[in-house]
Order: C-alpha cells, then sequence, then structure tokens
C-alpha cells in the first residue's frame, strides 16, 4: 500500500505463481494521487519484494487502453510476451520482468 499524507492512494499485489514467478496484480493509484511517482515506488518496491523472495520473473497482465500503466510497467523493465490464456476477460497483453538471466 502507498500512503499520502496519511490516505492511501496506491497498492499492488505479488501473487505467488510457482516456486520462481510471481504475478505483479491489482496495482493502482487514486486519480488525484496519479502523476505523482506513486506508481514508480509502488513497482519497485513489489520488484524488490520479488527479488527478496526468490523470484527469477515477475509477470503481469493488463489491457492496452491503460496507456499510462503499459508505460510504467515498460518504464519499470517489463516486456512483452506471448503467455499461458488469461483468465481474466479484459487482459489484452501480458508482460515479464526477468531478474535474471
Amino acid at each position: 500500500m502507498a500512503r499520502n499524507n496519511g490516505e492511501i492512494v496506491g497498492t499492488c499485489a505479488l501473487i505467488k505463481a510457482e516456486h520462481d514467478r510471481y504475478e505483479l496484480a491489482k496495482m493502482a493509484v487514486t486519480a488525484n494521487a496519479r502523476g505523482k511517482g506513486i506508481g514508480w515506488l509502488l513497482g519497485q518496491a513489489a520488484i524488490a519484494k520479488a527479488r527478496e523472495l526468490g523470484a527469477k520473473t515477475i509477470y503481469l497482465e493488463s489491457n492496452t487502453i491503460l496507456e499510462p500503466a503499459i508505460k510504467l510497467y515498460q518504464k519499470l523493465g517489463f516486456r512483452k510476451v506471448v503467455g499461458q490464456p488469461s483468465p481474466y476477460e479484459r487482459c489484452n497483453i501480458q508482460m515479464e520482468l526477468r531478474l535474471v538471466d
């Protein structure tokens, strides 16, 4: 969770998919807090936590209509991949960040 002046303004989660693979999920920042770098900080914290947990990859599923989110994910190092069919109806893009080569 991200807090600004005592108010929760953002959230994200890591969901363990396999022993060394996690999904970045439910990442969101409130409308009035967008553009302040909160998403970047949440993403960096999630990546650091995934490394701490021994993750080799982090993946996410999203929708390309969320252009600012897609740009943020790219800035964090995520790249478009083609993975398994998504259980999420609105998903039209899958992205992955490899933490080790």
